[in-house]
C-alpha cells in the first residue's frame, strides 16, 4: 500500500492510498478519513459506495461526511467504483465499464478479469483497512449513492452480522426488473437472470431482510426515479415489517447537494448503531 495524499481535517486525516490488488487485477485507490479519536484507539468505519462515473473522490470533496464523522468519532472509507487502467475494459456509455462496476462480480469477457468489485469490497480492501489503521471489525457500517446505494444494500443483505446499520442515498432498488438494470446484469453476469436475484435489494429484502436499522432517502425531483423503482423496496420493507425508515424528500433530486444535505442524518444513525 502507498499513501498518495494525507491532510488534516477537522481534527483528523483524510488520506487517499493505493494498493495492487488481486481481486481487480489492477492498482486500486480508496479514501479513508480517520477522525480525531483513532490517536487514542480504534473507531468504527462507516463503507461509503458511490455512484456511476465517480471515483473514489467525488463523495471524499462534496458529500461533507468528515465534519459530522469526526464529531461522532467514526472513520469513512471511500473505495472507488471500479477497476481501472491500462489493460481494463470499458466502454463508451456512462453506466458500463471503467466508473460503473456495479458491485458485482462479472463473469463474462472482457469483464471477468478485473470487474470483481463485490470481493474487493468485501474481502480484499478491508483485510488491508484493519491490518493498517486503527478501525474496530466490530463495529461496521454501510451506506451508498444510487449504484453504491445498491451495493450498499445488497452487501448488508448477504453478509449478515458484518454491518450493525445499512442507509442509502437515491439506491438502485430493483434492477432486475427494469429494461436499464437488465443491460448491466447481463453484461456482466449473462442473461440468465436467475444469477441477479443477488444483486437486486427489494429482491433480497423479500428473502433475507436485514438483521439491523436502515434508513433510504429518495429525492421526489430525482431524474432517474424510473431506474430507481423505490416503490418496490419500499413494498418489500413493508410486507417484511422490517425496522427502516423510508423516507421521500420533497424537492430534491440525484445530486450531490441532496447527499450532502441529508449526510448529517445518515452519519448520526451510523453513530447511534455503532455506540454499543
Amino acid at each position: 500500500m502507498e499513501t498518495s495524499s494525507e491532510n488534516a481535517c477537522f481534527g483528523g486525516v483524510q488520506g487517499v492510498y493505493t494498493h495492487a490488488a488481486e481481486t481487480t487485477n489492477c492498482t486500486m485507490t480508496f479514501g479513508l478519513y480517520l477522525p480525531p479519536q483513532a490517536k487514542e484507539a480504534e473507531v468504527p468505519v462507516m463503507w461509503y459506495l458511490s455512484g456511476l462515473t465517480c471515483t473514489h473522490e467525488n463523495a471524499m470533496v462534496k458529500a461533507g461526511a468528515q465534519a459530522w464523522a469526526a464529531e461522532a468519532g467514526i472513520a469513512v472509507v471511500f473505495p472507488d467504483t471500479s477497476p481501472r487502467g491500462e489493460g481494463v475494459a470499458d466502454d463508451e456509455a456512462y453506466d458500463l465499464g471503467q466508473g460503473a462496476g456495479f458491485y458485482v462480480n462479472a463473469t463474462l469477457p472482457p469483464w471477468a478479469s478485473h470487474f470483481r468489485m463485490w470481493d474487493y469490497v468485501t474481502d480484499e480492501l478491508p483485510a488491508i483497512l484493519f491490518r493498517e489503521f486503527p478501525l474496530d471489525p466490530d463495529r461496521q457500517a454501510i451506506t451508498g449513492h444510487s449504484m453504491g446505494g445498491h451495493g450498499a444494500l445488497t452487501m448488508a443483505m448477504r453478509l449478515p452480522g458484518r454491518f450493525r446499520s445499512v442507509s442509502a442515498f437515491s439506491p438502485i432498488c430493483n434492477p432486475t426488473k427494469s429494461d436499464w438494470g437488465k443491460k448491466q446484469l447481463t453484461a456482466y453476469l449473462g442473461a440468465d437472470n436467475g444469477q441477479w436475484a443477488a444483486h437486486d435489494a427489494s429482491l433480497l429484502m423479500a428473502e433475507k431482510g436485514f438483521d439491523g436499522p436502515m434508513l433510504i432517502d429518495t429525492g421526489t425531483d430525482d431524474q432517474f426515479m424510473d431506474y430507481l423503482r423505490p416503490e418496490t423496496l419500499a413494498q418489500a420493507i413493508a410486507a417484511r415489517r422490517q425496522q427502516a425508515v423510508v423516507r421521500m424528500q420533497p424537492g430534491y433530486d440525484h445530486s450531490y447537494f441532496f447527499v450532502a444535505t441529508f449526510m448529517p442524518d445518515h452519519v448520526a444513525f451510523h453513530a447511534e448503531a455503532m455506540a454499543v
